[in-house]
Order: structure tokens, then C-alpha cells, then sequence
């Protein structure tokens, strides 16, 4: 059985007063990407930090790429990545910032062209890293860490800043990294950021891990959603979803005008409430009873309110820095 590329057992950070991680277990195989979730002041950040190698564990046991790391036991080869954005030197070009740091690290400058190329800064890889925005910030950031060729890449919210397109080509890069073998964890505030990316997702909430596993199960924790129902008759639907078994009408319905002008009533929407099976037997009756169904959308999104109900009571107080 293969080891997997990073055990998490109890392990605890403590900052003064503030517990930051409170007994964390997880467990990423190796080759798989795995997301990282939680409120602000979750403690995602500390764990990261520890990932990289940039503070130990208090208590605990961590193991990354099948060896143990801690205080006085360093990272094995091959972790790269970076937290709280990459670190990089405004006045130094794209390509010197990388040549800087291949020089630091001991990589082969020849990867340098070949890392910009992945994330889609060749063209700009003459200009000051300080005219660049946000998302090009963290486009280099994960130029810097493909340097190595690494085994274990930390990422901490490498989609921050970056336009659908931009968005697509980290996606790209963090995917071909997985499919040769190396080992992601992402974090990100958007589930729908790790849902096109991850099979697996962590969420954290007051340092503690509230849900650890595949994304499907972590969507079947949401329970019952709210649905935005459009159909051609809104008050026959309306009568028809106050008599399914399990389904709840929150909101009256509400007629959308004829685009063209003419006054008249195209279609109604209303509001309901209840779980996966019950709104599958309310489609159902919709079109028994002869009533076109024209969408049928969550409120808000399956992964999202999953989220929210299980870190829902989180603090901020510890803020980013945690």
C-alpha cells in the first residue's frame, strides 16, 4: 500500500492564548489533489506553514512524502509552494525573480523559460515584477514552485486575483502536475474553485477538521437547499409544491414580464426548500400536472451550503494570519 504523501495526526499549534490548530488529522494521497477550506482564522494558514516547513507542531504527529517532520527534523526533498501569496522582489524582472531563486534553491536556470511558459508569463517575463497585478503575482508564484519539479506543491489561494482565463491555465498546470504523479493541496475561499479541481477536500473551522473526504460526500452534508423553480404556471406550481411531501415554499411567486413589451406574464418563479429526493418528486408532479418546468437552480450551490453549515459559528478574530 503506498504511504500517503502527507499523515496528520493531533496535531496542535498554539499562539499565545489562541489555539490555531486543535488536534488536525488529515490524510492526502500521494497524486491526488486535495483541497483546504475554512473562514477566515480556521487555521489554514498555520497548517500550510507547517507544510512548507515554516513552523512545527506543537504536539502531534506529521509525516510528508513518508517521513516524519518537526522542530528539529527537516522537509524531505521536493516540497515547494508558497503562503500568504509567493514572495517576490518588485524592482527584479519575472525571469530574474526566477533566476534569483533557482540560484537560492540550487534548480537548473533552463527551467526558468519553460516554468513562465506554464503559467503563461513569457510574453512579460522582461517586466518589474511591480506592475503586476494580483493574478500575475501568483501566476509567478507558481512559476517559482514548478522550478524544482516538485513532489509535494502547497498552494495557498493560487486562483486569488486571476480572471476566468487565468483561472483555466493554473487549473491546467496544478492538473498535468497531479496526473504525473506530484502531490497538490489547494487552498481556496470558492468551493467551486476546488470542485473543478480536487477529489478530496479538508474543512477546517476553529482549527479543528469538521469534514475530511470525497467531494460528493461533502455535498450530501448540505441537506436540505433552497431551489429557484421557474415555470409557465406559478401559481399551479406553487399549489403543487405545497403538496409534495418534504418540500417547503419560502417565497410567493413571481411573474416575469414579456421581454418584447407586451405586458404579458411569461414565466413565474418561486422559492422552495427541502432535500435532493423530494425536489426530484416535485419535478415530477410539476410535469404530471402539465406545468413546463423551465429551470431548476439551488439558491445557493450544494458545496457552498455544506460549507456554511458545517463552519457556520466560526470566529474570525485570528484573522488571516492563522
Amino acid at each position: 500500500m503506498d504511504l500517503p504523501a502527507i499523515r496528520a495526526l493531533g496535531v496542535t499549534k498554539v499562539f499565545g492564548e489562541v489555539v490555531a490548530l486543535d488536534g488536525v488529522d488529515i490524510n492526502v494521497a500521494a497524486g491526488q489533489i486535495h483541497g483546504v477550506a475554512g473562514p477566515n482564522g480556521a487555521g489554514k494558514t498555520t497548517l500550510f506553514g507547517m507544510l512548507l516547513g515554516l513552523s512545527a507542531a506543537d504536539s502531534g504527529e506529521l509525516e510528508i512524502l513518508g517521513r516524519p517532520v518537526g522542530r528539529h527534523l527537516p522537509l524531505p526533498e521536493g516540497v515547494a509552494g508558497f503562503v500568504d501569496g509567493p514572495g517576490l522582489y518588485p524592482a527584479l524582472t519575472a525571469r530574474r525573480n526566477l533566476r534569483a531563486l533557482a540560484r537560492m534553491r540550487g534548480h537548473a536556470a533552463s527551467a526558468i523559460d519553460d516554468a513562465l511558459d506554464q503559467v503563461g508569463l513569457l510574453e512579460v517575463a522582461d517586466d518589474p515584477v511591480r506592475g503586476f497585478s494580483l493574478g500575475m503575482r501568483q501566476r509567478l508564484g507558481l512559476a517559482a514552485a514548478l522550478l524544482g519539479t516538485p513532489r509535494l506543491l502547497v498552494l495557498d489561494e493560487p486562483s486569488n486575483g486571476l480572471d476566468p482565463s487565468g483561472r483555466r491555465q493554473v487549473h491546467r498546470v496544478i492538473s498535468a502536475l497531479a496526473a504525473a504523479g506530484a502531490t497538490v493541496v489547494v487552498s481556496s475561499h470558492r468551493m467551486d474553485d476546488l470542485a473543478a479541481l480536487c477529489a478530496e477536500v479538508t474543512l477546517l473551522s476553529t482549527g479543528r477538521v469538521v469534514f475530511s473526504g470525497p467531494l460528493a460526500k461533502l455535498a450530501a452534508e448540505s441537506g436540505d437547499l433552497e431551489y429557484r423553480v421557474l415555470t409557465s404556471d406559478g401559481a399551479c406550481a406553487c399549489a403543487v409544491a405545497m403538496s409534495t411531501d418534504g418540500i417547503t415554499v419560502l417565497g410567493d411567486s413571481v411573474l416575469h414580464a414579456d421581454p418584447y413589451g407586451s405586458g404579458a406574464a411569461l414565466d413565474a418563479a418561486l422559492v422552495v426548500r427541502g432535500p435532493v429526493p423530494a425536489m426530484d418528486h416535485l419535478v415530477t408532479r410539476l410535469v404530471r400536472a402539465g406545468i413546463a418546468v423551465r429551470e431548476l437552480a439551488p439558491v445557493i450551490p450544494p458545496l457552498e451550503a455544506a460549507f456554511l453549515a458545517l463552519t457556520s459559528g466560526s470566529s474570525s478574530a485570528e484573522g488571516d494570519a492563522r
